[in-house]
């Protein structure tokens, strides 16, 4: 026996059954979901269903990205957990320059700028590197830890 299937316009018959099955029996289902989540469900539609703060005339919404115009940017030297050494802006947490990285050679931890001859793909500004150049290559140790690296960075970017 051979079936033809044949493309039609419209739902499949399943399809609208189905649909019209689940419509009939929502009050059903919304009863088990809340049962099942221990009134869950119910907060969670409640939570969605709160009206929204009224936007501008027409009912439009604009979203700015970037944080609020005309803030202050407040740099800072940071030194991350995986020992990334990066300045970022206070006010919007966003990154501004990657300086380098601490990383371990020859047995010692060592501040390596952001330069192609230490390995690095994208290499910071020139402008960066000529202020910070002394620091390439500073061992990072009980003498000179880590507050003290941040620290001779800000002074030498202008930061403190």
């Amino acid at each position: 026996m051979v079936e033809i299937i044949s493309k039609r316009d419209g739902p499949r018959r399943e399809d609208v059954e189905a649909r019209r099955h689940i419509r009939d029996n929502w009050g059903t289902i919304e009863t088990l979901a809340n049962r099942l989540s221990n009134g869950g469900y119910a907060a969670m539609r409640k939570r969605q269903t709160q009206p929204q703060p009224d936007g501008p005339p027409g009912g439009s919404t604009f979203h700015i990205l970037g944080g609020p115009a005309g803030a202050v940017s407040r740099p800072y030297v940071r030194i991350s957990p995986n020992n990334r050494v990066v300045v970022m802006d206070l006010a919007s947490g966003k990154q501004m320059h990657f300086l380098g990285e601490i990383r371990r050679r020859e047995g010692v931890d060592r501040f390596l700028l952001a330069r192609a001859e230490n390995g690095f793909r994208h290499p910071m500004d020139d402008a960066l590197q000529d202020r910070l150049a002394d620091l390439d290559a500073q061992a990072v140790d009980a003498s000179f830890d880590e507050d003290a690296l941040a620290e001779a960075i800000s002074q030498r970017l202008g930061l403190s």
